[in-house]
């Protein structure tokens, strides 16, 4: 049987997706350096990324999500800040920041992490650190635009008070294109 590549996600708010486009324009018009730059309408909060699967466990994945979310009401999250992977001086990711109920976010990050365990899924070796990705700068840029797209994200505002309530939790099916990634949504569950 053929494997999907899935994760598990929150899917954001069209308020967040505008403030997201905002934010990208204002960088692309200060920054020479190459940058992927992730599309708003697919960009969501990845609690766990689980790589390729084996579609039969599906089912078990939807219901290992249900038992952790068990418990955990509704939330509100908004967008805070601009951030980089690893730091300043060599960017290579782009980040928007999230404030709000973060504890509840983490307790359900955590809570999933071990759900899945016994069904073979490794836990992260880093700490969570919730954030929407912007954009991914390219191999080929050079040093100095690295810290140049670095200054100009630590002087770039977050002017908005977009915001998300968190009532449900997504399995998403992420099909790699040419085109860009297709995202398909295969399991749900609600906050209750």
């Amino acid at each position: 049987m053929e494997k999907i590549r899935a994760f598990i996600a929150i899917e954001l708010s069209d308020d967040i997706k505008r403030t997201l486009t905002r934010l990208q324009n204002k960088l692309k018009s200060g920054c020479q350096a190459p940058v992927r730059w992730t599309d708003p309408e697919d960009t969501h909060l990845t609690l766990q990324f689980l790589g390729d699967i084996d579609p039969g466990l599906t089912g078990q994945i939807t219901a290992a999500m249900a038992g952790a979310a068990g418990g955990i009401h509704p939330f509100h999250l908004s967008v805070s800040g601009l951030g980089v992977f690893p730091d300043q001086r060599r960017v290579r990711i782009v980040w928007v920041g999230l404030t709000g109920d973060l504890e509840t976010l983490g307790q359900l990050q955590k809570r999933i992490e071990s759900a899945l365990s016994p069904l073979g899924f490794t836990p992260e070796a880093r700490a969570f650190t919730p954030h929407l990705t912007l954009g991914r700068v390219r191999d080929n840029a050079r040093p100095d635009e690295r810290q140049i797209l670095g200054r100009l994200v630590i002087k770039t505002t977050v002017e908005s008070d977009s915001g998300l309530n968190v009532n449900s939790v997504h399995l998403i099916k992420s099909q790699l294109t040419p085109q860009g990634p297709i995202y398909t949504r295969i399991g749900s569950v609600e906050l209750k």
